[in-house]
C-alpha cells in the first residue's frame, strides 16, 4: 500500500517547477492531488495524473489566485465538497522581484507579502479544522534558504521567507500534542524555469558560456555547486509526511548545498 492512499494533498503553485515536482512525488504515493497555478493547467494536471495511475488516485485543480483571501477559501469550499478535505497542505506558491529598499515598488512589496506569506496562513487557518477533526495532517511551508539568511536586494522576499519560518513554529506549537505536524522545507538554488531565466540572463550580460555562468550563480551561495532539484524536495516531503517524521515540528529543513552552513 502507498504511504498516502486515501489522502487529499493541495500543492499551491503546482503547475511548474518545485511545486510539480512536489505534486508527482505526493502522487506516486497515493495522494489525490489538487493542483492549484497558472500557466498549461491542463498538461502538469495530466502528468500528476500519470504519476498517479497505477494508485488510482483523482486530481482535481483550482485557478485561486493566492493573494486574494477570498478565492483561498473558494478554493477550500472546492477541496471540501469534492474531495472530502485536505490531509497535506504544501504552501508552495511564490513571487520575486530584486530592488534595492528605497527602489522597491510597494505594490511588488505588497503582493510578495500576500503570495509568499499571507496565504500560507489563509490555507492553513482554512485546513486545520479537518486536521484537527480526523487528527492527522502536514502542513508543509517551502520556504528557502532566504528564510534563515538574507541577501541584498530581495527584502520582501526574505522578510516573507523569515514570516514563514516563524509561522511554521507557531502553529507546529499549537498542534504540537496532536496527529498535525508543521514543518517548513528551505532550499537554496533549485533549477526552475525561474532560476534557468536567471543563468541565461546573466549569460547573455557577461557574454559567458551558460555553464560557466550556472557555475558562477552556485559559486555565490551554494558550496556544492549542485542545484537542489524538485524531486528531491518531493522525496523529503514524503518523509515529512511518513509515520517516521510524527515527531518532526516546526523544523526549518535546509536543502541548501552547503549555503546555510557558512
Amino acid at each position: 500500500m502507498a504511504l498516502l492512499n486515501g489522502k487529499t494533498a493541495l500543492v499551491t503553485g503546482s503547475t511548474s517547477g518545485i511545486g510539480l515536482g512536489v505534486a508527482l512525488g505526493l502522487a506516486r504515493q497515493g495522494a489525490n492531488v489538487i493542483v492549484n497555478g497558472f500557466g498549461d493547467t491542463e498538461a502538469c494536471r495530466a502528468q500528476v495524473a500519470q504519476a498517479g495511475l497505477a494508485e488510482k488516485i483523482r486530481t482535481g485543480f483550482h485557478g485561486a489566485d493566492m493573494s486574494k483571501p477570498e478565492q483561498i477559501e473558494d478554493l477550500f469550499a472546492y477541496a471540501e465538497r469534492d474531495f472530502g478535505g485536505v490531509d497535506v497542505l504544501v504552501n508552495n506558491a511564490g513571487i520575486q522581484h530584486v530592488a534595492l529598499v528605497e527602489n522597491f515598488p510597494v505594490e511588488r512589496w505588497d503582493a510578495i507579502i500576500a503570495i509568499n506569506l499571507s496565504s500560507a496562513f489563509h490555507t492553513t487557518r482554512l485546513a486545520m479544522p479537518g486536521m484537527r477533526r480526523r487528527n492527522w495532517g502536514r502542513v508543509i511551508n517551502i520556504a528557502s534558504a532566504h528564510g534563515l539568511v538574507a541577501s541584498a536586494q530581495k527584502s520582501a522576499y526574505v522578510a516573507a521567507k523569515h514570516g514563514i519560518v516563524g509561522f511554521t513554529k507557531a502553529v507546529a506549537l499549537e498542534t504540537a500534542t496532536t496527529g498535525v505536524t508543521v514543518n517548513a522545507i528551505c532550499p537554496g538554488w533549485v533549477l526552475t524555469p525561474l532560476v534557468q531565466k536567471q543563468i541565461d540572463d546573466r549569460a547573455a550580460r557577461e557574454g559567458i558560456a551558460l555553464d560557466q555562468a550556472r557555475v558562477d550563480l552556485l559559486g555565490e551561495k551554494q558550496p556544492s555547486l549542485q542545484f537542489t532539484t524538485p524531486e528531491q524536495l518531493a522525496e523529503l516531503t514524503l518523509f515529512l509526511c511518513s509515520p517516521g517524521a510524527d515527531n518532526v515540528r516546526g523544523q526549518a529543513w535546509a536543502v541548501d548545498g552547503g549555503w546555510t552552513a557558512q
